[in-house]
C-alpha cells in the first residue's frame, strides 16, 4: 500500500495458515517480559504494557531515554523470525515484544525513527506481528494530519517500509471495550555498525 513520498506498507491479514500460527500462551512462557518506566518532563512514568527486547548479539537499542541490551532469541521467536524473513525477504535481527494485558494497556503516538534502524536510512522496516486479541492500530501523517487505521488481529503482519517512520506516527489507543490480551512482536533490522561503541 503506497503512502506517498517513498513510504509504503506491506499487509498480510493472515501471514500463516491457522495450524502454523504460534500460540500466545507458549510465547508468553518464553519471553522475558518486564514492567518498565520512562522519564517524561523529569517525572518517572510507568509504561502501560509489558516489554522485552530480544535479538542478535550487539543489537542494542535506545529509545525513551534508555538503552536495551538484547536477550537471546527464544526457540519460538527464533522460528518465527526465520519464517517471517522467508516471507518478507528482510533480515530481521531483533524484536521488541509488547504485551497488552487488556484495553487499558496502550502505546501513544510515536515513530520508530532511531538512527540505528534499517535496512538503511531511506528504508526503515518495522514488522508488526500480532498474537491474541485484535486491537485498533492508527497512523497519522506528521504534516497533513491524514489518518489511517487497521484492526490488527491474530496472525496478521503489518510491515512499515521506506520513509514511513519519517513521515507518519502511529499508536495503539486504549479502549474501554472488554478485550483479551494481545502480544505484538515488532521485528526490526538493527544496523549494528551504527551502534555507540562499535565504530572501528
Amino acid at each position: 500500500m503506497e503512502l506517498g513520498c517513498g513510504a509504503w506498507l506491506e499487509w498480510w491479514p493472515e501471514v500463516f495458515a491457522s495450524d502454523e500460527r504460534p500460540e500466545l500462551a507458549r510465547l508468553l512462557t518464553e519471553l522475558p517480559l518486564r514492567d518498565d518506566t520512562f522519564t517524561l518532563f523529569g517525572r518517572t512514568v510507568a509504561v502501560p504494557r509489558q516489554v522485552a527486547w530480544l535479538g542478535d548479539p550487539g543489537c542494542r537499542y535506545r529509545y525513551s531515554g534508555q538503552t536495551y541490551e538484547p536477550a537471546a532469541w527464544t526457540p519460538g521467536l527464533a522460528h518465527l523470525r526465520t519464517e517471517l524473513a522467508r516471507r518478507t525477504g528482510l533480515p530481521w535481527n531483533a524484536v521488541l515484544a509488547n504485551y497488552y494485558r487488556d484495553g487499558r494497556d496502550s502505546v501513544g503516538w510515536h515513530a520508530d525513527d532511531e538512527r540505528e534502524l534499517g535496512p538503511d536510512a531511506d528504508d526503515v522496516a518495522i514488522g508488526s506481528y500480532s498474537v491474541g486479541a485484535a486491537r485498533r492500530f492508527v497512523m497519522r501523517h506528521r504534516t497533513t494530519g491524514e489518518r489511517r487505521a487497521w484492526q490488527l488481529g491474530q496472525g496478521s503482519l503489518l510491515v512499515m517500509r521506506g520513509r514511513t517512520q519519517r513521515l507518519w506516527r502511529h499508536a495503539l489507543p486504549k479502549t474501554a471495550a472488554p478485550i483479551g490480551p494481545r502480544l505484538n512482536l515488532s521485528f526490526r533490522v538493527v544496523r549494528t555498525e551504527r551502534q555507540p561503541g562499535t565504530e572501528r
